[in-house]
């Protein structure tokens, strides 16, 4: 049975349960009593407070936009300097990645329901921009990846301050909030950098490649093991860390937001996973690898 056959037999079960909720409440109203008998005492008002406050989280959401940068974008994962939208981890078409929007919706459904209004090069400030076009589409579910390039910068003085990070990010999911209340919406974290470098730098032509000037903060005289080199890497790293942090506390205080939980940060990924024309940008295996993070974090049953 197929994806799409699973969601539309979910959404029936749904309805029916949902249906016999209210047949059942009203049967009991009728009665004048509740399900723990005449005697019991009535729930306490931190107790429906936690009820109608506790979030909820549709696993089998009906449609997808994806917003973020040159990830979510597929550069450099299909031919040399370009976006390949098809093999993107969030709703690319590629049997090969088999997208969050085609696990989640099936490949018909994918096709008229996901869009993606990620830009290469794109920073945490332009993601206000990208919300409010994917808000047009009025989708459930809002895919983000975005941050990489606040700390890939010339020098690590010119990465986005935490602090402005944090707002842009709340900026963000505040003109989100406003246009879609209910749309649900996952935060991938920010690759591990580093272990970009150290698994790249292994690879002549990605050295020869990242002397063209890609995220020269992290990537930069690669084989230099000096302190000088050593402690700017590791200033890298730690910015990495440090918005990943604000993408946890901004997410959490919104409940129709998940992330990954540090989850695509900690993945292992080897040269497989890397784009053998730039070593940095995922490979259609990469972006594969994407995928299954974020299926298991959207359709796990609590976050």
């Amino acid at each position: 049975m197929g994806r799409g056959t699973d969601r539309r037999t979910r959404r029936v079960r749904r309805r029916v349960g949902a249906a016999l909720a209210v047949v059942t409440a009203a049967a009991l109203s009728v009665a004048g009593c509740d399900a723990a008998g005449g005697d019991s005492p009535a729930p306490s008002p931190s107790a429906s407070k936690r009820a109608k406050t506790a979030p909820a989280w549709d696993t089998s959401p009906e449609s997808v936009a994806a917003v973020g940068d040159s990830i979510t974008r597929g550069f450099d994962a299909c031919s040399v300097l370009s976006d390949c939208p098809e093999v993107s981890w969030a709703t690319g078409s590629s049997a090969e990645v088999d997208s969050l929007a085609v696990r989640l919706l099936g490949k018909a459904d994918a096709a008229e329901h996901s869009w993606n209004y990620a830009v290469t090069g794109a920073r945490m400030a332009d993601l206000t921009a990208q919300v409010t076009r994917a808000a047009k589409r009025k989708p459930e579910l809002v895919a983000v990846m975005a941050g990489a390039n606040d700390a890939c910068r010339a020098t690590t003085s010119a990465m986005t301050p935490v602090a402005d990070f944090r707002a842009q990010f709340e900026q963000a999911m505040a003109t989100l909030r406003e246009k879609l209340p209910k749309a649900q919406v996952y935060v991938s974290s920010i690759p591990d950098l580093k272990r970009l470098w150290s698994q790249g730098r292994t690879n002549a032509l990605g050295k020869q490649v990242w002397k063209l000037g890609i995220c020269p903060s992290m990537l930069g005289d690669a084989d230099s093991l000096d302190s000088a080199a050593t402690l700017r890497r590791n200033t890298v790293r730690d910015r990495v860390e440090d918005y990943n942090e604000v993408l946890r506390e901004v997410c959490a205080k919104d409940r129709h937001c998940r992330t990954d939980d540090g989850a695509v940060h900690a993945f292992r990924f080897g040269t497989d996973q890397l784009s053998h024309w730039d070593w940095f940008h995922p490979s259609v295996d990469g972006q594969a690898r994407l995928a299954e993070i974020a299926y298991r974090a959207v359709t796990a049953k609590s976050p």
